[in-house]
């Protein structure tokens, strides 16, 4: 693990390399999991706010969800998360022609609709933030489905701290990101002298 500032990184988020490929995964995290997406305390208010611009995307097993569960709901875990559609997708997902799932939020953010994008832990992943004490754990999970995203990430030579770039300058800002990318080049580095 790797300490920059109050968060902790597993070396894994820099070894790993990774990249979606959506047209391998058809976007199967909007649509596999055992619960909806967690949202952070202050990102609640954010659906509520883009609800409005986003429900006309919205498939009506998906609004027959909200209407019944509300926007949000508390997972068996007591998180806040999105509601899901039988047990699968995400109740903001929208699905292209091919089957492809795509984020409602971040479609309208893509449009200039929406300054929020989407929940952070999506924004994210394959990083998964977890609270300690003092800290702040970011973890890469690992999730059969984005096998595809592991070849093409090794294709392009990407690791997954260069993939969420945005999202983790996003989450932490800037000088955060510069560090984690200087402890990357340092931990590459001792690696390739045989001490990593």
């Amino acid at each position: 693990m790797i300490l920059i500032d109050d968060t902790l990184l597993s070396t894994e988020i820099f070894d790993r390399r990774f990249c979606c490929d959506l047209k391998a995964c058809k976007g199967a995290c909007c649509v596999e999991g055992e619960s909806g997406a967690p949202l952070a305390p202050e990102e609640i208010a954010e659906v509520e706010a883009a609800f409005d611009v986003v429900k006309d995307r919205l498939k009506p097993d998906s609004l027959a969800v909200i209407e019944r569960e509300g926007l949000h709901v508390v997972d068996g875990d007591g998180d806040a998360v999105t509601p899901i559609v039988d047990g699968r997708e995400c109740v903001y997902a929208t699905f292209e022609e091919d089957g492809t799932a795509k984020c409602a939020f971040e479609q309208a953010h893509l449009e200039g609709k929406l300054a929020w994008r989407k929940p952070i832990s999506c924004h994210l992943y394959p990083i998964r933030l977890t609270p300690l004490k003092d800290l702040t754990a970011l973890n890469y999970h690992q999730w059969p489905i984005c096998d595809a995203a592991l070849s093409c990430g090794a294709g392009l030579d990407l690791s997954i701290l260069r993939f969420c770039k945005d999202a983790l300058v996003r989450r932490f800002g800037q000088d955060w990101y510069d560090a984690a990318c200087e402890a990357e080049d340092q931990w590459n580095a001792a690696k390739r002298n045989g001490n990593g």
